[in-house]
């Protein structure tokens, strides 16, 4: 360990030591393991999105203005962002099992906390603690990984991030509808029932898992910045899943706007019926998990990469017809999706003692990625409509693919001129 340590050029020296107690299983990750810790990822992302299609309904229910209520959803995805950054990476020195088991006791609370609040005050609270312990999917990916064999690794993190786009796609419909029927406090209070048998089912199916690091907490930080510098496949994974989501949030941050547009003239009710459309994406997650632990994930997001360009290109000159739009959505989702599990499948398989570390990395510069996306979508819209949200994707993705060929090609070269050293040493 100390060995690959030195190789990586991080930081910590002699405080990282190998456990030979880890408990994962040495089958590999079983079915129903799997299917219970993809079902936990997409009801733990779920918890972030669940307030957006009810804030109309707290808004006059806590006699708040619209602006408090809107700033549930931000205090929600705050406390998520603070929470992977500085909670995910627990998972290298934690034993995960307990780890996870006790965020979920406390989003259980925050989570009923919400459905009774008399108050806006204490429900903005409470959002943000929602977000701040909802930090389960990014504990569970790495757990999922380190369990499953090697040539599962692409099919684990195909089937988890296929169930975290289930989560987010329909927690928003059925948030919606269980609101309309039964309010708004019914849907948290679900919610926070399910995390119980959430808990439950976790604590009889997962086996334990020690860590295999031993380090402080400022160690551990340290180290995790270290492996930016020190992995070029983590610089390239990273930075491509940032461009990438940027572009896929880019388009769905402005779709409103195009379906409310003279060339719909549908309401927002219009826009969220698209993200079933996307549910596509789900639905071939797994299928390309298994692609990438066949071929190299270099090559699936290349594919990936390109198709998204196609995407858009649909989109910008078909986006205003209702088939050119669905046809965009499917080819853009499905692409995104591909380049995220195979990015994801890459970045996890780096170092073992590290996966909650390098996921961390990866997971937190996505989020800021859609961040930028979004904001630029916006931006494009207000300067040129449809044209200009296009062009905005459209550029994050080329520039995507650019980098991509020019890490490909640096990678070539490297090998190369190892292959050549290599060579001379055995003719000297």
């Amino acid at each position: 360990m100390n060995a690959e340590i030195a190789r990586s050029g991080t930081v910590a020296t002699t405080d990282v030591v190998v456990s030979t107690s880890a408990c994962a299983n040495a089958s590999g990750l079983s079915r129903s393991q799997l299917v219970v810790m993809a079902a936990a990822c997409g009801l733990g992302i779920a918890n972030l999105y669940y307030c957006q299609p009810l804030l109309g309904q707290i808004q006059r229910s806590l006699h708040s203005s619209m602006a408090q209520a809107g700033s549930l959803a931000v205090y929600t995805q705050l406390g998520f962002a603070v929470s992977v950054f500085f909670l995910a990476p627990l998972g290298d020195i934690l034993e995960r099992r307990r780890l996870i088991l006790f965020m979920l006791v406390l989003v259980t609370i925050a989570l009923g906390c919400a459905a009774c609040a008399r108050d806006i005050n204490v429900l903005e609270i409470a959002s943000l603690a929602i977000g701040f312990t909802s930090v389960i999917s990014t504990l569970v990916l790495p757990f999922a990984v380190s369990l499953a064999d090697e040539h599962q690794r692409g099919e684990t993190v195909g089937a988890i991030v296929g169930a975290m786009l289930i989560g987010i796609l329909l927690s928003r419909t059925l948030s919606g509808a269980v609101g309309e029927m039964f309010g708004w406090r019914s849907v948290y209070g679900t919610a926070s029932v399910l995390m119980v048998f959430l808990a439950i089912s976790l604590r009889l199916l997962l086996p334990k898992n020690q860590p295999k690091a031993s380090m402080g907490y400022g160690s551990l930080i340290k180290t995790m910045l270290g492996f930016i510098k020190t992995e070029p496949v983590l610089r390239e994974s990273t930075l491509n899943g940032m461009l990438l989501y940027g572009a896929l949030s880019a388009f769905w941050a402005t779709l409103v706007f195009l379906v409310a547009s003279p060339a719909y003239g549908y309401g927002p009710a219009a826009a969220g019926m698209f993200g079933l459309v996307a549910a596509g994406g789900a639905i071939i997650a797994p299928r390309i998990g298994k692609l990438a632990d066949r071929i190299s994930p270099h090559v699936t997001v290349a594919i990936a990469t390109s198709v998204m360009v196609v995407a858009y290109g649909v989109l910008w000159l078909f986006g205003t017809t209702l088939v050119g739009l669905v046809a965009g959505v499917l080819l853009l989702d499905m692409a995104a999706q591909s380049a995220t599990i195979s990015n994801q499948t890459m970045v996890t398989g780096l170092h073992q003692e590290a996966q909650s570390r390098l996921y961390t990395v990866y997971r937190a510069a996505y989020s800021v990625g859609g961040s930028i996306g979004a904001y630029l979508g916006v931006v494009g819209w207000s300067v040129a409509r449809w044209n200009g949200v296009c062009a905005v994707g459209t550029a994050m993705v080329c520039t995507a693919l650019v980098i991509h060929i020019v890490a490909r090609k640096a990678e070539a070269n490297r090998s190369e001129a190892l292959e050549q050293q290599a060579q001379f040493r055995a003719v000297q």
